[in-house]
């Protein structure tokens, strides 16, 4: 296990997480489309259980719980003692609990090295603004994954906030284009504005970064992928995911965009599929 304590969690982020409803945010609109895909992505890819899960920055629980029904045993590790709090609270109500769920940083795993199966990082890697920060995440997930363990690690890309912009018609605000601006130089996202909606402090990827930092860590990439395709852009998502035909328009797309090297920024999330040798 990491020798030194990680940092405490960034202020702007905490404070993002305690004010904001992350436990029911892929319940609506583009969100939905996020999640849909997501499990898509790893029921395909996610060797079946039995296997021991590690969710890291899982939140209160909308991935852990959905893998423990399916079987897999699912350890919750998130730094925001609320969603955690919420994770519990709604693993005491299920059949198929967690088997634990705890306050914790991705760059410091409180597990034994070779201990699970499949790890989780849905979002440390987009709240971890410095390279030697995610890293350190990285590293710590190779550590706990036994020979062969899959890695599902998500990052936001660089170029969601311009695209979410243009959707919404946010540019008409001088400081979300200020934003955006920095977004695309450097991959840096600072919301200094009193506006939730514009995020908060994160790192943005650019495709080709987020292999680099996978192959850096010693993990083998088997793929990386366009979580959503443009499909996220729609002001009326939930309505064509209501729609069957239309919902299957939206995946359609999706997947066939979903490895082409010049389409993969058009999603507003990528997610890399790796493998400790």
């Amino acid at each position: 296990m990491s020798e030194q304590p990680p940092p405490a969690l960034d202020p702007a982020i905490a404070e993002f997480y305690h004010r904001t409803p992350e436990e029911s945010r892929l319940e609506e609109g583009a969100f939905l489309l996020e999640a849909l895909r997501t499990r898509e992505l790893i029921e395909r890819h996610a060797r079946r259980p039995p296997a021991t899960v590690l969710d890291v920055g899982g939140a209160s629980g909308a991935y852990a719980l959905w893998l423990a029904d399916a079987g897999y045993t699912v350890h919750l590790v998130d730094p925001v003692p609320r969603l955690v709090a919420e994770a519990q609270r709604r693993s005491a109500a299920r059949s198929r609990p967690l088997a634990s769920y705890r306050v914790g940083d991705a760059r410091a795993l409180d597990f034994p090295d070779r201990t699970a199966e499949i790890v989780f990082l849905l979002g440390p890697l987009y709240h971890l603004t410095e390279a030697g920060d995610r890293a350190r995440a990285l590293s710590e997930a190779r550590r706990v994954l036994k020979p062969g363990g899959q890695l599902f690690a998500a990052a936001i890309s660089r170029w969601a906030s311009a695209l979410d912009g243009l959707s919404r018609d946010l540019f008409q605000d001088p400081r979300f284009a200020a934003i955006v601006e920095r977004d695309l130089r450097d991959g840096q996202h600072r919301n200094p504005t009193e506006r939730f909606d514009y995020f908060t402090t994160a790192y943005f990827h650019h495709p080709d970064e987020l292999r680099t930092e996978m192959e850096a860590s010693g993990l083998i990439l088997d793929g990386l992928y366009g979580i959503e395709g443009p499909g996220w852009l729609f002001s009326d998502v939930s309505d064509r995911l209501a729609d069957p035909r239309r919902r299957a328009d939206l995946v359609r797309v999706a997947r066939l965009l979903e490895s082409e090297p010049s389409g993969l920024g058009v999603s507003a999330h990528l997610l890399a599929v790796a493998r400790r040798p």
